[in-house]
């Protein structure tokens, strides 16, 4: 292939040095790497397209459909393995040397994508068949039955988070396969712990505190000071819902919840994803990380929380609790496994 105006050393110059990179490098490089190259031989880039679509047919694999079957086989059995760890096991079993571009390009021929597994908590058998029948039970409630339950839970903020830093491998729209789960319990940090509720049309003050929540501060505190008003409020139709934490079980709260004629919604145990709070949560961890000034020190942190609780618009809480229903609809289809919420 000739250039005007440009001698043939540079041309096969050009051609060489474009082979000695196009094996290990990915397309987006190969077209930063040939655009310089041009430039600096001064070749004229109307002739760009064509020089790199001659090169990339010249281009042989390195793997053959036997290699890529095995790093897809790899991959899918050990799907938090790296691609260097792909790399190496490759170069174990057939002695062919690739690099990690090359190791996500053909895991992506085939669809498999690094991503951050989801965290769900641990499910027992007993624990799918209690969140099934549950949801069953209420797949089929009303907009106004939905509208007299309370949702509450609690959750810790803290300054610094969890990086996550973990990739499986998985095709899209599998994220919620057994498969790309990661199963465990919630832990606690240094920062703040904080309860809510809320209810169509509104929601409880939010309470923060530094210290474990026990069965005598749930009572006095968050029975007390702010499920019993709404109780008031609404009279006999009040339900309220909490999980099965060991405070909230205690003897001395069933003794309140019972005096103050409050009656608590059955609710199967590790359900987080049935529980509409949760994504409320989210809103206020995202409201809290897109302030201008993000909080650096506790105090600052508890002011943002008290600030940010209040400004989230009261229809998207309402829309969290009118999408009940699809909840449980989830969860049966998930045969009572994990679901997308």
């Amino acid at each position: 292939m000739s250039y005007p105006n440009h001698c043939a050393s540079h041309e096969r110059n050009t051609r060489k040095e474009v082979r000695s990179v196009i094996g290990n490098e990915t397309i987006y490089q190969l077209h930063h790497h040939l655009f310089f190259v041009f430039r600096r031989t001064g070749k004229q880039l109307t002739n760009y397209h064509t020089h790199l679509e001659e090169e990339y047919a010249n281009y042989a694999r390195v793997t053959t459909p036997n290699e890529d079957r095995y790093l897809a086989v790899t991959a899918k059995r050990n799907r938090r393995s790296t691609a260097s760890d792909l790399s190496r096991q490759l170069s174990s079993a057939t002695s062919t040397t690739v690099s990690r571009q090359t190791v996500y390009r053909r895991l992506g021929h085939i669809g498999l994508y690094a991503r951050k597994p989801v965290r769900c908590v641990p499910l027992t058998a007993t624990h799918c068949r209690l969140r099934l029948a549950w949801s069953r039970e209420h797949a089929l409630w009303t907009p106004q039955q939905w509208s007299c339950v309370m949702f509450s839970d609690e959750s810790r903020f803290s300054l610094q988070s969890d990086s996550r830093r973990t990739f499986i491998w998985r095709a899209p729209g599998t994220r919620y396969h057994q498969e790309n789960t990661i199963e465990r319990h919630r832990y606690g940090g240094a920062g703040w712990l904080v309860w809510g509720g809320i209810i169509l049309g509104s929601r409880t003050d939010l309470h923060v505190q530094s210290v474990t929540l026990t069965g005598h501060i749930y009572r006095d505190v968050i029975l007390e000071q702010h499920v019993r008003l709404f109780r008031g409020a609404m009279g006999a139709e009040f339900l309220f819902m909490d999980d099965n934490a060991r405070p909230h079980r205690a003897n001395i709260v069933n003794e309140c919840l019972q005096s103050e004629d409050i009656t608590r919604m059955d609710w199967p145990a590790y359900s987080p994803d049935l529980n509409p709070i949760e994504h409320v949560w989210d809103m206020l961890r995202r409201r809290i990380a897109a302030r201008q000034s993000p909080p650096n020190c506790l105090s600052e942190l508890r002011r943002a929380l008290l600030d940010e609780w209040c400004n989230i618009p009261q229809d998207q809480i309402d829309n969290l609790i009118l999408n009940m229903p699809r909840r449980c609809k989830a969860c049966i289809a998930s045969s009572g496994r994990h679901t997308p919420y």
